[in-house]
This record gives structure tokens, C-alpha cells and sequence, in this order.
């Protein structure tokens, strides 16, 4: 593999111009297709299958208007008035008059018809119900009935916007992530030294992100996309976009520093032994993500694939623009030299990160047992966690979701949010028995411990089809909600023995059938990944033990990372910290999208790190010596790497969709974790009590497994300064220019 990079990086240099201009015309074209073909992404993760979105779907197919979506209008009278006021009565009639109006509308409930007004009548909602399902109600329609309730506002009534119809749609690229950024710049200008140098990777990544963001948007025109995948796309690319730039200008300006170092060959060289590493780490990467389409879940697998296809795009921009680039800026790229040697400038580079190897591995047993027991201890509240999908309560406390779902459970009760919709097929059942299954049913359902009210029975214009609805006593978020809806389908064997069937659904019910789908799927996936990790790294660094390490150290990072997710959005704990609007399940899409991404992102640490270790130890066949050269020779690039990803994660978290919010955070957690502590701490330690055994590999295993050279072991000698021209049109120009 190095040996082919090498001679394409040279290639790559040489025609540099076109390389540039050809990645400056791809996203123009990209950019164009994205920005005015994108398509509508979906607010809603819906899995086929499960039986909420089997119930919808027979909705959708014999009673239409009850698969609408709902805006729900929630009023709250002034201060000692009530919303039965005349004034207010005739202000609310006026605003659903007016709503009713509304393009899509197909039905206006009245509060008082409806009994949706409070016991002490201070608040009060009425149901806007849509022809079209929640996903496909415009931005136009909501728009026009947001603005149809002012007059409500000048009554002197607060009025919140709730219902299915209401998800927010998911963005960024707000202030917050902005400062990861920054944060990001910093981090490589001290760690390269150079402004110069530390923006060729912000603007190398900001352009394969561009690119992949951009054709996600523009794919999304063709399939069904949540918003989360785009913010997926977008804070992976960037991540491992800057990370890879990184890894590869390092290695540019390490060699560079020896002045007899020709830039061509330099970056040739830079590009065949850290590129190698790229293309070996990005493909576990993309490989993984692309692995979350076993789940069988359609949202999932898109949001994979989106992520994949950035990080793919990210890894050949790091081969590809970016010697190119380089090329452009040629020897302005070599490190100035010292004008006055003191302390510091006859500090050995990596002096810092050698005397933490040393240190590491003086005790290793000891540094492993703490490690290990430190990271278990993270881990531990992961054996509480509860899977879910965040509820209105879990919004930005500021917005209307958020406010209409506190305004509904101080009026309604806490489990008014949680209504659970039953819908029973009574097409099978003979005409003279059905009112009586139904009855029999509703009075089973009134006499559950957990259940506050049910609505009389609601039947299909064209018959067959019976909906009611379910109001438990406890919160959409309640375990005790998921408890009755399971007791709500052990009865449907006694609808089927009638000739029936039973369905529960609604947004909570669907909320839970996909966390119970994804949490089957989770343990396979998790399977899949740790056996490739194993396979891959065998094959790069030939040996069994180095890939059981690594899946081991994988393990306890992601076990860490889901630990401290339960702690924060579970338990309640850094509520404020982080402004968290309220406790609840962990987004059920999480374990499995953490378990995905962070496996690509350890390995990228391992190999970066194993592969300098193997370097040295080709070289000396000294096993302790090995580790301290390679931890001395990587740990400033893998430091800079980890806090990059930190903080372009870590900006994610102050995002107001609890969703992104959770995966910057898990992300950004797992990455300090895995960076610092596993792969920093304990890698070095576990490889020095396994000695040269590390790097052992059986005789009939090593014929199977394909032999990949990362290290650049096979590369010719490196040549001096060129002095002649090179034989292209584009000849590096040797004349003294300014360093960075």
C-alpha cells in the first residue's frame, strides 16, 4: 500500500493544479445538486414492521383522517380568568375558524365539545388535523397557523404549539459548533506550529465536508432522510477530515525539519506512510458505519451510509487534494529553524511523550489493573440503561414543544402526553359481535392500574376499523408506560380469537417498539464490529494478540461512554451544565451509532499509534524500546487528534435537539476516553507486558492473510535535495522562499 501511494502522491504534486481545480469543480457541481435539488428530511424515526407503524399503516389505508398529523393548539387563560371566559371563548372560536382554513386541514376540534378543557378550565387544546401524515405537513401550513393564534396572544392568553406535526426539524452549524472549530485551529497551531499549517487542514476537511453534506442533501431528494444523518455526515466528516490532515502534515513536517529533506519526496513519503495509515483507519471507519445497514432499520442504515460516504470522502482528500496542496506551498512548509538554541530547543521532539512511555510501562501490571477498574466504574451505570426516543419534554425549555408539554400535563395529568392509540381490525369478527369485543375490550383497558381515561370508541366511515384512545397515568418516559402498553398487546390474542386483530401505536407506543428493535440488533452489531477489528487488524499488523488488545480497549471505551450518557440524559446529573431540558431514556439509536462510530475512530488511534510501535520494532527488534519510540514519535499528533475530535464534538452538545446533543457528548466522551486513557495509557502498558509475543503471528494464519505494508517498510531510500528539474511541466522551484 505505501509503495503505491508514494508513487501516487508524486503524481498527485506534479499536476497539482488540476488536482485542485478538479476538487474545486466537484463541489461546485456537488454544491449546485445539493442547494437546489435537495429533498424534504424526515422528523420521525419509524422502523417497518414493528407494530406501531404496522397500525399506522392500516390507519393510513381505512381511516385516513386518523393517520393525519396534529398540530394541537394549547391555551392558557390570564391570571384569575379561565379559558370558558366569554372573551377568551370568543378569541379561541375566532383562532379555529381561521385554523380551520388552513391549506391541508381537514378538521378542527372544539375544546369544550371535545372535553379538552382542564378541571379548573385554565387550559384547554384543540386538535388541528392534517390530510397529509405528520412528516409530509409543510413548513407553510404550520407557519400559516402559527400565525393564526396571535389574536389569542393579544387576548392575553399564552398559547403553545404542540402534536405530532410539530418535530423540529434537526440543524447545525450554529455558534456552538463554531467554537469547536476555533478550538480545532488552535489545537493544530500549536501543535504544527504555523498558522499557515494549521489552516491546510481546516480547509481541506471544510471542503470534503462540503462535499459530503452537500451530496447527502442532494441524495435526500431520492430517499427517506432523517436530519440527524445530515448532523451525523457534518460532525464525523469534519472530525476525522481535520484528524487525517493532520496525521499527514505532521509526518510532512517532521521529515521536513532535516534540511538535506527534498519537499517533493518529502510529501511523497509523509503521503505513503501516514496516508497508509489513513486509508487503512478511515476504511475500518466507513467499514463500520456502512456495517449499521445489518440492523435491518432503513433510518439507520441511511444515517450510516451518510456518514461512510463523508469519511470515504474525507480519506481521499487527505491522499489526494491535500499533497496537492502542499505541493502548492512546496518549501514554505519546512519548519523554521531556531534562531537561539536553548532548554527547550535542545529538548529532544516527543521528549514529553517518551518520558510518559517510560513511565507507562515502568509498572505496567499496576497501570493496566487501575485503567481497567477505572473504566468499569464508568461503565457501571450502563446496566441501568433504558432506551427510548425523546419526548417534547425534552426540547429546549425556551421552545413551544417543550412549553405546550408542560402546559398539557399540568392540565391533563402526566400521562396525557403518553396517550396511547388502540386500534382494533374487526373486519375477521362477525357484524352482530363486534360491538360487544369492543366493549369488552375498553372495559379491560378502563380497569388497568395505569390507565387514567379512555375515549369512547371511534369506527371507520367505512366500518371495520375501531380506534380509542388510551390516556395512562404516568409519563411518556415511565417505564410504567411501557409496562402497559406491553399489557395492553397481550390482549390482542383475545381480539384474534374473535376473528380480529389489535394494534397499539401512537407516538410513544412507536417511541418504544423502536428501542426494543434496536436494542435486539444491538448485541449482533456489536459481534460484527469487535470480529472485524480483529480481522483487520491481523492483517495490518500481523499478529493476534495487538487485535484482541484493541477489541478489548474498544469494549471498555464504549461501555465508558454509555455509562457517563446514562448518568448525564438518564440520571439527570450536569442537567444544567449541559442544559439538558429533561431526564429521560437514552435515545434508542445511540448505543449502536456510539458503537459504530467510536470503533472507527479507536482504530484510527490504534493503528496511528501500533503502527509507529511496529515501525521501531522492524527496525530494532526491541519490544520495550519500540513502545517508547513510538509512543515518543505519535503521542503530540494522537493528543492533537483526540482534542480536535473533542471539541468538534464536544460543540454539538450545546445543540438544541436532544438528540444531536446526545451523540456530541457520547462521542465527544468516548473519544477522551478511548484516546487518553485506552490507547494512550493502557496500550502501551498491555504491549510491554506481552513483549516481543505482541508481534507473533501463526506460521498457517500469516500464508492466509494478505501482507499490507503501513509502515512503509518497503519504500526506496529516501533521497536528498534534488537539484535538478523535476520532468514535468510544473517543476518544484528550488530558489530560497519563506518558511512557516
Amino acid at each position: 500500500m505505501a509503495s503505491r501511494l508514494y508513487a501516487w502522491a508524486r503524481w498527485m504534486v506534479r499536476r497539482r493544479r488540476w488536482v485542485i481545480a478538479t476538487w474545486i469543480l466537484l463541489l461546485a457541481v456537488v454544491g449546485g445538486l445539493g442547494a437546489t435539488l435537495s429533498g424534504k428530511t424526515s422528523t420521525q424515526f419509524t422502523i417497518p414492521g414493528v407494530e406501531a407503524q404496522e397500525a399506522q399503516d392500516l390507519l393510513k389505508e381505512k381511516f385516513p383522517p386518523a393517520a393525519g398529523g396534529v398540530v394541537r393548539i394549547v391555551v392558557a387563560a390570564p391570571e384569575g380568568r379561565t379559558v370558558t371566559d366569554p372573551e377568551q371563548r370568543k378569541a379561541l372560536d375566532g383562532v379555529l375558524r381561521e385554523a380551520a382554513t388552513v391549506e391541508g386541514v381537514i378538521d378542527v376540534s372544539r375544546p369544550a365539545e371535545a372535553g379538552a378543557v382542564s378541571s379548573d378550565r385554565t387550559i384547554a387544546y384543540a386538535d388541528v388535523r392534517f390530510r397529509d401524515e405528520a412528516p409530509e405537513v409543510t413548513e407553510e401550513a404550520k407557519e400559516e397557523l402559527a400565525a393564526a393564534v396571535e389574536p389569542l396572544r393579544d387576548a392575553g392568553m399564552q398559547v403553545e404549539l404542540g402534536g405530532s406535526a410539530m418535530l423540529p426539524q434537526t440543524e447545525a452549524g450554529g455558534p456552538a459548533e463554531l467554537v469547536g472549530v476555533v478550538i480545532a485551529f488552535v489545537v493544530l497551531a500549536v501543535t504544527l506550529g504555523s498558522v499557515v499549517a494549521a489552516g491546510l487542514p481546516l480547509l481541506t476537511a471544510l471542503l470534503g465536508v462540503a462535499v459530503g453534506v452537500l451530496g447527502t442533501m442532494f441524495v435526500s431528494r431520492f430517499v427517506e432522510m432523517t436530519g440527524t444523518a445530515t448532523v451525523l455526515a457534518l460532525m464525523i466528516g469534519l472530525a476525522v477530515g481535520i484528524d487525517y490532515a493532520l496525521f499527514v502534515i505532521s509526518r510532512h513536517r517532521e521529515q521536513l525539519a532535516d534540511p538535506d529533506t527534498d519537499w517533493e519526496e518529502s510529501i511523497a513519503r509523509a503521503t505513503a506512510t501516514a496516508g497508509s495509515a489513513v486509508v487503512f483507519a478511515g476504511a475500518t471507519v466507513v467499514i463500520a458505519l456502512a456495517a449499521l445497514a445489518i440492523t435491518g432499520i432503513p433510518f439507520l442504515t441511511i444515517m450510516g451510509l451518510a456518514g461512510a460516504v463523508t469519511v470515504l470522502i474525507a480519506v481521499l482528500v487527505a491522499v489526494s487534494l491535500l499533497p496537492a496542496v502542499l505541493g502548492v506551498f512546496g518549501e514554505r512548509m519546512r519548519p523554521r529553524r531556531p534562531r537561539r538554541k536553548g532548554k527547550r530547543e535542545n529538548r529532544a521532539p516527543g521528549s514529553w511523550g517518551l518520558a510518559w512511555a517510560r513511565g507507562v510501562t515502568r509498572t505496567p501490571a499496576v497501570v493496566l489493573v487501575a485503567g481497567v477498574l477505572g473504566l468499569l466504574a464508568l461503565a457501571l451505570p450502563a446496566k441501568d440503561l433504558r432506551l427510548g426516543l425523546p419526548s417534547y419534554a425534552s426540547q429546549s425549555e425556551s421552545s413551544t414543544q417543550h412549553k405546550s408539554f408542560d402546559l398539557l400535563t399540568e392540565g391533563f395529568g402526566p400521562g396525557f402526553n403518553a396517550t396511547l392509540i388502540t386500534v382494533v381490525d374487526t373486519e375477521g369478527i362477525p357484524q352482530n359481535e363486534r360491538q360487544g369485543a369492543v366493549t369488552q375490550l375498553r372495559g379491560a383497558l378502563v380497569a388497568d392500574r395505569n390507565v387514567a381515561a379512555v375515549s369512547p370508541p371511534v369506527t371507520a366511515p367505512s366500518g371495520g376499523v375501531v380506534v380509542m384512545a388510551v390516556m395512562p397515568k404516568s409519563s411518556p418516559d415511565a417505564e410504567a408506560t411501557t409496562d402497559l402498553i406491553h399489557r395492553m398487546r397481550d390482549r390482542a390474542p383475545e381480539i384474534a380469537d374473535a376473528g380480529g386483530a389489535l394494534y397499539v401505536t401512537g407516538q410513544t407506543a412507536m417511541a418504544i417498539d423502536v428501542a426494543d428493535k434496536l436494542g435486539d440488533a444491538l448485541p449482533l452489531f456489536i459481534g460484527v464490529i469487535v470480529l472485524l477489528a480483529l480481522v483487520l487488524l491481523a492483517i495490518a499488523f500481523r499478529s493476534v494478540l495487538v487485535p484482541l488488545k484493541a477489541a478489548l480497549g474498544f469494549l471498555l471505551s464504549v461501555g465508558a461512554s454509555l455509562g457517563a450518557s446514562v448518568w448525564v440524559f438518564q440520571e439527570g446529573h450536569l442537567n444544567g451544565l449541559l442544559d439538558v431540558a429533561a431526564v429521560g431514556p437514552v435515545t434508542s439509536f445511540l448505543p449502536i451509532l456510539l458503537t459504530g462510530v467510536l470503533f472507527g475512530l479507536a482504530m484510527d488511534y490504534e493503528v496511528f499509534l501500533v503502527s509507529r510501535m511496529r515501525e521501531h520494532y522492524e527496525h530494532s527488534k526491541d519490544p520495550a524500546e519500540a513502545i517508547a519510540r513510538g509512543v515518543s514519535s505519535s503521542a503530540r499528533v494522537i493528543v492533537a487528534a483526540a482534542l480536535i475530535m473533542v471539541a468538534v464534538f464536544g460543540g454539538f452538545v450545546f445543540n438544541e435537539d436532544p438528540i444531536v446533543k446526545a451523540i456530541g457528548f457520547s462521542l465527544a466522551f468516548g473519544v477522551f476516553v478511548d484516546a487518553f486513557v485506552v490507547r494512550m495509557t493502557l496500550v502501551p502498558a498491555a504491549m510491554a507486558l506481552l513483549g516481543r509475543r505482541a508481534w507473533s503471528m501463526p506460521r498457517r494464519l500469516d500464508r492466509i492473510l494478505p501482507d499490507v505494508d503501513i509502515e512503509g517498510a518497503r519504500l526506496p531510500a529516501p533521497a536528498g535535495r534534488a537539484t535538478g528539474p523535476v520532468a514535468d511541466e510544473e517543476a518544484p522551484r528550488r530558489e530560497p522562499v519563506a518558511r512557516v
